[in-house]
């Protein structure tokens, strides 16, 4: 096992920080970026819990900022790791983790969002590469992003979830068109993707042909880490700004709104602490079906948490700070208003897979209990009304 302490306090006093990108860069070759990545990768091989060490001998020097490059960092990268060519990771994991280049997921369609298996896009082969034609939509960071991680349909004469195809799309790519979604807070910080004849080539897909699923359930079980489980510390988060409001402004303070605001303390403390073991669990291998549960607690919890501070506040907590249409790189629910934070908060129960799913994955692949009756699942894609 490296020392992974040494390594990393060795690499800060020989290395200058005052170029960002470059100070990035050399962290990313010196295997100090994510340590449980393979050597030559950004990592030392070690365990994942090491990591924790490395941003302790490196607080204070530049950053890669997580939450701008959540989407690279939480679901690109452990798909690429895992299902990426040694020339895809070579290509695609230093840049990703230095934030040089931006990562948007392509998943979601208007007619596929819960249903993600019924997507329609089609990518046709064309000599080297493919032609992929359809519409995304609900892509965070499409805006921003150089590339994104794209779910298109291959064969439609195979059952929904057997002829799909995984591919790494060029956003910059002739015949990729991105447009906003504005939200209910006056933000776009969504988008609709049109894709029209982009050609890829090849070498831009991840996996075999019609094995996109399997590729997929990499990214999701992720992603669904990704969005729910983030280390947190006790009392930290939404509940912080609940409680720092009871401290500090003694006019919202009730029995009734006592009792509702620990029953909330108490299951936001019971998540994060089950959000802890999931990452454990995560240290170990691939994320399982209990990321789930962390996200559909996490995406509860900021519905009743966000609700619970606009009744405390009253008229003052309707007080928006900007209905402006934005376009915003980062969801901030902690740095913005209370009606922000309660607008916003409606989209966590859809965003990542919608609570109604995720509650179907816990129910069957955690409790074992029997499945819900499926009629679409072996007949070919082109026979399902859509």
């Amino acid at each position: 096992m490296p020392d992974v302490r040494a390594l990393a306090r060795a690499f800060r006093e020989n290395t200058p920080a005052g170029d960002s990108a470059d100070f990035l860069r050399k962290r990313f070759d010196a295997g100090l970026a994510w340590v449980h990545y393979p050597e030559g990768l950004g990592g030392l091989g070690a365990a994942r819990s090491q990591q924790a060490i490395v941003e302790e001998e490196l607080a204070g020097t530049p950053s890669n900022d997580p939450r701008r490059i959540g989407i690279g960092l939480g679901m690109a990268a452990p798909t690429i790791l895992r299902h990426g060519t040694d020339a895809q990771k070579q290509r695609f994991l230093r840049p990703l983790w230095t934030g040089e280049e931006l990562w948007c997921q392509l998943f979601s369609e208007p007619g596929a969002g819960s249903d993600l298996a019924g997507l329609a896009t089609r990518a046709v082969r064309d000599g080297d590469g493919w032609r992929i034609t359809g519409q995304k939509v609900w892509t965070s960071m499409a805006h921003h992003a150089r590339w994104a991680i794209l779910l298109a349909r291959t064969d439609p004469e195979l059952p929904k979830h057997r002829g799909l195809t995984y591919f790494v799309c060029d956003m910059t790519a002739p015949g990729v068109d991105v447009r906003p979604l504005r939200q209910l807070t006056g933000e776009a910080e969504f988008n609709e993707v049109f894709l029209t004849d982009v050609f890829l080539p090849d070498d831009l897909r991840l996996g075999a042909v019609g094995e996109g699923w399997a590729v997929a359930r990499t990214t999701l079980m992720n992603e669904r880490v990704s969005i729910g489980g983030g280390a947190t510390p006790r009392g930290g988060g939404l509940i912080g700004v609940l409680t720092d409001l009871w401290k500090t402004d003694p006019g919202v303070r009730s029995a009734a709104a006592q009792d509702e605001m620990m029953r909330l303390w108490v299951a936001a403390e019971a998540a994060r602490l089950t959000g802890e073991r999931v990452r454990q669990q995560l240290a170990a291998g691939e994320p399982g079906p209990e990321g789930s549960a962390v996200k559909l607690a996490f995406a509860e919890l900021a519905q009743k948490i966000t609700g619970l501070e606009l009744e405390l506040r009253g008229a003052d907590g309707l007080r928006h700070d900007d209905w402006t249409m934005r376009r915003g790189e980062l969801v901030d629910f902690e740095g913005r208003s209370p009606t922000y934070r309660w607008l916003r908060a409606k989209g966590t129960s859809i965003e990542g897979g919608t609570s109604e799913i995720l509650r179907n994955i816990i129910a069957e692949r955690v409790l074992g209990l029997p499945a819900e009756p499926r009629t679409d699942t072996t007949v070919p894609w082109r026979e399902l009304p859509r």
